[in-house]
């Protein structure tokens, strides 16, 4: 039975007996301030993309430092997030939330006043920190305090807030960048951030259990020098040409990372043994869980790639404002928020295959139909398609979190968050890498038309190789089942 505790003292939280659908007061309160929280750090890890040449400009940097924005960002996830399975076992609800909002709302405030780049980077950084502990403490906590016959539903909150702030967040940058100032992004963000951290500071509480669990320095460095360096060598391989690093850094980078992962798994093996690993491996044995992992593996690498790479395509290619550019994605992101209650019930009713597989079907479609994209193609086509697939990553997300969680036993469910969490962050550094890589090689390359003729090109190529990877997905869907305590719950 789940607990809060005040202090020292746990409290009930007034759980409902086996079989019930009932969440408990106190839980629903918590969860509510970390979907808040949840989305309000992703909304600003995804306005940044659009912002970039803006910032180069206005602080007079050359691309290759205004790409550390999005770099700097994304190697402290990867870094701090294998790390959270740790800081959830050992701290408090309560002080993991309060540390990370801090973290966020600091970082926030110092983007704000930078005077400067260096210090812009520094707060995007300590911004990063606080977002990598965010979404791992919100599905733990989800898994906890909520009854499996009742995730599909409580999921479908999470899949919205993951699939919704991405589609906000360019909207948003295009507009605030078209009329006022990129210091505006961070001076909007900033105040929810503070709401956010104050509501939390009074009516957070803290459920479940800590333990002292042990903290292996070893295996934190060979994580972070794993899925940093692969991280961040995917992330300057989708910059080589422009503003990325050599092809020999990136392959030196990639194989380091390659090699720290190997020796992070072997030592995780060995403390896994005696309960001690920071992050234990044998929730793989779990084929259900394995399976959600590799298909929302593709489905991240899909919607991270489509989401850099579409804005990219419809200024340069087809000559549209930030602003215009923002509002296509729109109508998705609407569309995700108001499905999400509706599949997370259908979820809870009939399993995963019924929404994940149309789910990826539809991702793979419009994959399928971006790759034959030319400059003249209609904007209301475009917003059509892409509003098809933020409805199919609707579809996908639900079931993925509902199943892959939910098939791990209690006590590996913070390892299990921050898998899942980890491999998201280098899927979607992977999709950018692979997409962005691909438009810019083959768009150099196409020789003999105009630059817009090139682009379009470029992004059919990309395009192609996204569409290829999806079926991937969809084959991986047939495989993902309910589990059982959920079957047993829906049931009653």
């Amino acid at each position: 039975m789940s607990t809060t505790e005040t202090g020292s003292t746990p409290i009930p939280t007034g759980s409902a007996q086996p079989g019930s659908a009932q969440i408990p007061a106190d839980g629903m309160r918590v969860i509510w301030l970390l979907l808040v929280a949840a989305f309000v750090a992703i909304l600003n890890e995804t306005t940044m993309t659009i912002a970039i040449p803006h910032l180069n400009h206005d602080l007079g940097i050359p691309p290759e430092q205004g790409q550390w924005m999005t770099s700097a960002f994304m190697l402290t996830m990867a870094v701090v997030i294998p790390i959270t399975g740790f800081l959830l076992q050992r701290l408090t609800t309560r002080a993991v939330f309060l540390t990370a909002m801090t973290l966020f709302t600091v970082g926030t405030l110092v983007c704000l006043l930078a005077p400067g780049f260096l210090v812009l980077l520094t707060g995007r950084v300590v911004q990063a920190a606080g977002t990598a502990i965010t979404l791992p403490l919100l599905m733990t906590t989800m898994m906890n305090v909520v009854p499996p016959q009742s995730r599909g539903r409580m999921m479908g909150r999470v899949g919205m807030v993951i699939s919704l702030a991405p589609a906000i967040g360019p909207t948003l940058s295009g507009i605030v960048l078209d009329q006022l100032h990129w210091r505006w992004i961070f001076g909007i963000v900033l105040p929810i951030a503070l709401v956010s951290l104050a509501l939390g500071a009074k009516w957070m509480l803290n459920l479940g259990e800590t333990r002292r669990a042990p903290l292996d320095v070893s295996s934190v460095v060979l994580s972070a020098l794993g899925f940093g360096s692969i991280v961040f060598g995917l992330s300057q391989l989708s910059g080589e040409g422009e503003s990325g690093a050599s092809t020999t850094t990136v392959v030196v980078l990639l194989v380091v990372g390659a090699l720290s992962i190997g020796l992070f798994v072997w030592r995780q093996l060995r403390l896994q043994r005696s309960d001690e690993a920071l992050l234990d491996l044998r929730v793989f044995l779990s084929r259900n869980f394995t399976a959600s992992v590799a298909v929302m593996t593709v489905v991240a690498l899909a919607m991270f790639g489509t989401l850099t790479l579409l804005p990219l395509y419809l200024q340069d290619v087809v000559g549209l404002e930030a602003t215009e550019t923002g509002l296509i994605i729109l109508p998705g992101s609407v569309a995700m928020g108001l499905l999400a209650p509706i599949i997370g019930r259908i979820y809870d009713r009939a399993g995963p295959r019924a929404l994940l597989v149309p789910g990826t079907i539809a991702v793979s479609a419009v994959l399928w139909f971006y790759s034959t994209v030319s400059e003249d193609t209609s904007w209301v086509l475009l917003m059509v398609a892409q509003t098809v697939m933020s409805i199919g990553m609707a579809l996908s997300f639900t079931p993925l979190f509902s199943a892959s969680l939910g098939s791990l036993e209690k006590r590996f469910y913070s390892h299990g968050s921050a898998i899942l969490n980890t491999l998201q962050q280098v899927a979607g550094a992977a999709g950018v890498a692979i997409l962005i890589t691909t438009m810019s090689s083959v768009a150099v390359h196409t020789t003999g038309v105009s630059e817009t003729a090139a682009g379009a090109a470029g992004t059919r190529a990309a395009f192609l190789i996204g569409a290829i990877i999806s079926l991937v997905a969809i084959v991986g869907a047939f495989f993902v089942r309910k589990p059982a305590d959920q079957e047993v719950g829906a049931a009653h």
